[in-house]
């Protein structure tokens, strides 16, 4: 019997970066290259802290956790099986929540403007009491709005009872159950008849154009989360459509649209559009006003 070429997590380290880069694989779920994928799928298998590498990179593995890595690493490499659903987790910022394949990957521009509580749009934060959030996927945006907004609470709204089991999960891990409301609908249809101090929502955006290329780890995820017809905005029109009348009179809308600037403005630049700085630049998530919607 040929033995175990590998020993210690740094063997597992080299040869799964080499793997993932042969492979070609995208790394659009969090890490950035193959290195941080495979350093965190190394860790989080052999249960090890994942911010602490150097001190176990030269430790001798056992022959089961050894295997239970190459598992990990054919599952990444020949399948392309996204890291968060092989690990059941998705981070966003300092948050985490578990994912599978009934739901996208947690990826959010908003998220990076919570911690601000929008910041200088909301004046107030402690005064924000009803948030309403649509296609809320796994719920981590909603999770999130209600610890920094601690008056809220915050209805969360998809289309997909799929969706809203893994988001109930998130839910009930954070405990949050008494001020986030799951709610089943096709946007606006069930939602209730109050008005709300913010609308959020990061829909499905991706053009019919841009589906046809997607990478393969991205056809893993639920397509009805990401496609947003011809010009990507087929969600975006609705969603604009119905929300002045559920804001408050100085409520806001606020919606991610990831890279299809072009087209939100094609389709919505006479209403003035104001775009959010975030990591990527000033192009990813668009605000209006109640204002400016009463009078669209």
């Amino acid at each position: 019997m040929t033995p175990n070429p590998f020993s210690t997590p740094r063997d597992l380290l080299r040869y799964a970066v080499t793997r993932f880069n042969t492979a070609k694989l995208f790394f659009g779920h969090g890490s950035a290259e193959a290195f941080d994928e495979a350093a965190y799928l190394i860790l989080h298998t052999l249960k090890l802290p994942l911010d602490k590498l150097e001190p176990f990179l030269d430790a001798k593995l056992l022959p089961s956790e050894i295997a239970s890595v190459m598992t990990v690493i054919d599952r990444r490499s020949i399948d392309r099986v996204p890291a968060a659903y092989i690990t059941k987790e998705g981070w966003l910022g300092t948050y985490n929540f578990y994912v599978d394949e009934r739901v996208i990957v947690p990826r959010s521009f908003i998220a990076e403007l919570i911690p601000e509580y929008f910041s200088p749009w909301v004046a107030e934060p402690e005064a924000v009491e009803n948030i309403l959030e649509l296609c809320t996927g796994s719920g981590c945006l909603a999770i999130m709005m209600a610890d920094a907004f601690p008056n809220a609470t915050v209805d969360a709204v998809d289309i997909s009872a799929d969706a809203l089991a893994v988001a109930k999960r998130n839910v009930d891990t954070y405990k949050l159950q008494d001020r986030v409301n799951l709610i089943e609908s096709d946007l606006y249809t069930n939602v209730p008849a109050k008005k709300y101090d913010l609308i959020i929502s990061n829909p499905p955006y991706v053009n019919s154009a841009s589906m046809g290329a997607l990478p393969q780890e991205y056809l893993a995820e639920p397509q009805i989360a990401l496609d947003g017809g011809s010009d990507g905005m087929d969600l975006v029109r609705k969603i604009i459509a119905g929300a002045a009348e559920r804001l408050t009179d100085d409520g806001i809308l606020m919606i991610e649209i990831g890279n299809e600037r072009e087209y939100a403005e094609a389709a919505f630049g006479e209403l003035g559009l104001t775009w959010l700085t975030t990591s990527a630049g000033d192009d990813m998530v668009f605000l209006l006003t109640a204002e400016q919607l009463k009078l669209a």
